[in-house]
């Protein structure tokens, strides 16, 4: 085995732990919120503040005044911007996991490449060692075709002009 190919092999293992190492501080920020306020927890503290928001705000507790009484415009907005900016570090974190998500799709399609490669030369050999013990292979079509080189440029054309076929109306 080639020394590249040891190296390139080897530097895929920590895809993940090198981009969480290149995060942002707002990547981070945005990594830690999606992870802590995606859960039951939260929805049970945000039920839990709405509703004694509720109580204190329709008046139901005599001795403490409302401060935003119906239609609790205060209540509102709080929930409205909660929303806005919770949304926002979703997207930010699921921008972030897109990118990895695609640079790991490329490195997987890079490597099925080199794997045909490889195996294509590995059965280019066993034909060898074939004829060397006479035994013939020429009339095999199937094998033949086995032993061509991939056109990457090719399927390339033949898959998009399937997905341009499959979106027409």
């Amino acid at each position: 085995m080639s020394n590249s190919s040891y190296t390139s092999r080897h530097a895929l293992k920590s895809l993940k732990a090198r981009y969480q190492a290149k995060r942002s501080s707002w990547e981070k920020i945005a990594d830690w919120m999606t992870a802590n306020f995606g859960n039951a927890k939260f929805l049970f503290v945000n039920l839990l503040f709405f509703l004694v928001w509720l109580i204190i705000n329709v008046g139901v507790i005599e001795f403490i005044e409302p401060f935003d009484p119906y239609p609790f415009g205060l209540l509102t907005t709080i929930v409205s911007l909660e929303a806005i900016i919770l949304s926002i570090f979703i997207l930010i974190s699921q921008n972030r996991g897109s990118k990895i998500d695609d640079l790991r799709e490329e490195i997987d399609l890079q490597i099925d490449i080199i794997t045909e490669s490889e195996t294509t030369k590995l059965m280019k050999l066993v034909v060898l060692l074939l004829h060397k013990n006479g035994i013939d292979v020429s009339d095999d079509k199937e094998l033949e075709q086995m032993l061509k080189p991939i056109n990457e440029e090719k399927i390339e054309r033949s898959l998009e002009k399937q997905m341009e076929n499959n979106s027409k109306p």
